[in-house]
């Protein structure tokens, strides 16, 4: 049963199901079935965050998420781990984030982060320090902590549209992982994954808001397009290839996170078709392919000066560009 002061805390700091609607946000465009399909998504997110906040316990709280279809469980995941990371940092509170993902979350560790990243969203920057579990056991800690960034910046792209997009304000550095260098560049890969949900997954608009960027921040906001148009889906085989196309010169950066949804999506147990599809048409590569290419590209490390995050990600565009040129 739900706490009363679990429901007080969901209602301080979650939003309604009916205002993430792109109607609601203000996003344009005709509903389509891909728009509905693309709306579940922070559906979802809601739901675990909601779940998270009212139950007493980890174990309740995984039963309710384990009823979530496995193409969405991830995003409820998301908005679990939110409200986990926002209960451990309160007085006397803690551990709820680390069990949770040392255990039923491990699968979901890679959209967990960005759950973090949503609560950091709705944090004092002063208590930022306390967000992120010590996961010395986890795979690819803490190199992939900085999706916790990546979904700070969704965060503030989706639900401060005029001022993240419209006006392209950059968040203020911050030293995440010591490196507060790298820290509004995360951040644009996590708008650039909310530039698909705010485009309805129409290739030709998303890539107009990306243009619309300064060319130093494209290459990231592509990435994060790729990411989001593979994991999340919402475009068929002639939007992939227009978006394939509008990319140009930073098709690389758009294939690199589409390798990223790949991989998290078999970490997870289920890769969808539409997920299938996109690393095909986007990237060049089968499943098996990226998921071998991600973990062949992983970085343990930092290296002057440079996140072993970014490292990785740099190793993946140099795999895909060598796998391509073995194929000519």
């Amino acid at each position: 049963m739900p706490t009363i002061l679990g429901a007080l805390r969901s209602l301080a700091f979650a939003p309604s199901l009916d205002s993430v609607t792109f109607a609601a946000r203000g996003f344009g465009g005709e509903p389509t079935d891909a728009t509905r399909s693309l709306e579940a998504v922070p559906q979802s997110v809601i739901c675990g965050f909601e779940w998270g906040m009212e139950t007493g316990g980890s174990g309740e709280l995984v039963r309710r998420l384990d009823f979530v279809t496995p193409e969405l469980r991830g995003f409820a995941y998301e908005g679990a781990t939110m409200a986990c990371t926002i209960l451990d940092v309160m007085p006397g509170r803690g551990g709820r984030t680390r069990e949770l993902l040392r255990e039923a979350g491990r699968p979901h560790i890679f959209l967990s982060y960005i759950g973090i990243g949503f609560a950091m969203a709705r944090l004092p920057r002063m208590l930022w320090r306390k967000v992120m579990p010590d996961l010395p056991d986890a795979r690819y800690y803490p190199r992939m902590s900085w999706l916790a960034v990546d979904g700070y910046g969704f965060d503030r792209a989706y639900f401060e549209t005029p001022r993240w997009v419209g006006r392209q304000e950059r968040p203020a550095p911050y030293a995440w992982e010591g490196d507060a260098g790298y820290f509004s560049r995360a951040a644009d890969q996590g708008l650039g994954r909310a530039l698909w949900f705010i485009g309805g997954g129409r290739a030709a608009d998303v890539a107009a808001a990306v243009r619309r960027f300064a060319d130093h921040r494209r290459a990231d906001l592509w990435s994060g397009v790729g990411l989001a148009a593979a994991f999340a889906g919402g475009c068929d085989g002639a939007g992939l290839e227009t978006l394939r196309r509008e990319a140009g010169e930073h098709r690389d950066h758009l294939a690199q996170g589409v390798v990223f949804a790949v991989k998290a999506r078999a970490y997870a147990g289920f890769v969808p078709a539409h997920t299938e599809r996109a690393a095909g048409a986007l990237a060049g590569v089968t499943t098996r392919g990226a998921v071998a290419l991600a973990d062949d590209a992983a970085v343990e490390r930092p290296a002057d000066g440079v996140p072993a995050y970014e490292l990785w990600r740099r190793n993946v565009r140099a795999g895909l560009a060598t796998a391509a040129l073995a194929a000519e």
